[in-house]
């Protein structure tokens, strides 16, 4: 099961168990809508910051559009880069709106941006079109979350949810999930325990309510494997991964019923794979030369970064697998 190189390669770790993991019905279109970004976060696996350019064209969200009523996909999931800077994000929501097969359009935000005067109206247009908002939160203490998204950003996340909370989000309204990711190179903890710790303590401090809490492993992808290289703990955090290999995630792994496309309209297993440039196995690659029933049955491409999502809990871009129906 081990490369040349020494490590575990989990594509022949999964052959082992007799385990295949193929292309289900698409339920699920993630779009990176570029890697612009007002942070410059320790952790981003796609590398986003101020000074990236890439934003998805008006035309690639077209051919999005077409790909998800041909494909009668239920969920949207929206992210970045920071989502809100793609000067389209609104057509894209209103064209989402008009088709008939989505139930959910999820966007996933730093919440610091909404703080800018540029996009200060953006969340009553969210809620106006019942736009669920998954928001980055590493922690529920100050000090962790500038340490690794940036001085004052906590402060700006804490505005920007109390905003939310008055219009609605996270009580009668639309639907406010918070994320959290570990700070090092460890594992998250049980996400149960750790939504109560964050209601218990955003509640009592800020008046702060959400519906729920994602827990997400840090995949060693992008500025977090720099850093771990950097460190010398790139080794150690592989082996911890491998180590709490759980075979049962398997089953409920988000790349099943999940495509990812990228700024361009290159289409992935995950987002994951789309930084590694490992395009899904189709003749085509571009969302509007793809039909999504020609993917069923057809092999998700793996790498060794693909144990990060089935260690432990598992984790996925909804938070933990523990829970989670097959």
């Amino acid at each position: 099961m081990k490369g040349s190189n020494g490590m575990v390669e989990f594509e022949k770790y999964v052959d082992k168990l007799g385990e295949k993991l193929v292309k289900g019905h698409i339920q699920c279109l993630q779009m990176n809508l570029g890697y612009a970004c007002n942070l410059h976060c320790s952790h981003c696996h796609v590398e986003a910051g101020p000074n990236r350019q890439e934003k998805m064209s008006l035309e690639v969200i077209e051919d999005c559009l077409r790909f998800v009523e041909d494909a009668g996909v239920k969920v949207i999931d929206i992210t970045g880069g920071a989502p809100e800077m793609n000067p389209h994000l609104r057509d894209l929501i209103r064209g989402l709106k008009q088709l008939k097969s989505v139930e959910s359009i999820l966007l996933r935000s730093n919440l610091s941006i909404l703080d800018q005067a540029e996009y200060a109206d953006l969340p009553n247009f969210f809620r106006e079109n019942n736009v669920e908002i998954i928001s980055s939160m590493p922690c529920y203490l100050e000090n962790n979350v500038d340490f690794q998204r940036g001085k004052g950003v906590y402060n700006k996340n804490i505005k920007i949810l109390q905003k939310l909370n008055n219009l609605g989000y996270g009580r009668k309204g639309p639907k406010l999930h918070l994320v959290y990711n570990p700070g090092g190179n460890f594992l998250p903890g049980p996400q149960q325990e750790l939504e109560i710790a964050y209601k218990e303590n955003l509640g009592e401090r800020f008046g702060i309510t959400f519906n729920s809490l994602y827990t997400m492993a840090n995949v060693p992808l992008g500025r977090f494997r720099t850093d771990l290289e950097k460190q010398g703990l790139l080794e150690g955090y592989m082996k911890l991964l491998v180590d709490n290999f759980n075979p049962a995630n398997l089953e409920k792994v988000m790349c099943r019923n999940l495509v990812s496309v990228d700024w361009q309209g290159r289409v992935y297993d995950c987002d994951f794979n789309h930084v590694l440039k490992l395009p899904l196995e189709s003749k085509e690659n571009y969302i509007g030369n793809i039909m999504a029933k020609d993917l069923v049955g057809k092999p998700i491409k793996l790498g060794n970064h693909c144990f990060t999502c089935v260690a432990g809990a598992g984790s996925s871009c909804q938070g933990s697998l523990d829970n989670k129906a097959v």
